[in-house]
């Protein structure tokens, strides 16, 4: 994946950026945005993400993730939820050369996903929603978004 942000960043920058509306099969199976493909072919993890979203992370970015949580102390309770729940429900994955993968059922069952998904590009990773599911939250953080850029970053200047 190339393009202007490869462009401004310097290279390759692998970012996951973008909103997209693909159906689920009657297998379970999702296609992913052409966009995203030569990012996740190599492998990724899906797992459970917040909000009731799913999580496809590509290998590299697992392992970030897991290796910065596994550095949590045992002895946090916080730290071995997290851990339990992020890892009992993700599955390891390779796109088929339709660029498919298959979400399984319990992964579908946590996010509510039927037919309608929204495919978001979250930087370095993806997240899939159910569309309505989807559609609700966009509309309800769309209101407080000008005022988390100021909050959040106050440097920032569009």
């Amino acid at each position: 994946m190339s393009g202007f942000v490869d462009d401004v960043l310097g290279g390759s920058s692998g970012l996951l950026l973008g909103t997209f509306t693909p159906r689920l099969d009657d297998k379970g199976r999702l296609i992913l945005p052409a966009k995203f493909r030569s990012r996740l072919a190599p492998g990724l993890v899906m797992t459970r993400g917040q909000e009731r979203c799913l999580f496809l992370l590509p290998m590299d970015e697992f392992r970030r993730m897991y290796d910065q949580i596994r550095q949590a102390p045992v002895t946090s309770k916080q730290a071995r939820d997290y851990l339990r729940v992020f890892l009992s429900g993700a599955s390891d994955e390779i796109p088929d050369k339709q660029g498919r993968v298959s979400i399984p059922a319990p992964l579908r069952a946590y996010a509510g996903l039927d037919r309608d998904v929204a495919v978001i590009g979250a930087g370095t990773r993806v997240e899939i929603w159910d569309a309505q599911a989807w559609e609700t939250y966009l509309a309800e953080q769309e209101s407080a978004y000008s005022d988390t850029s100021e909050e959040v970053f106050p440097d920032l200047r569009f």
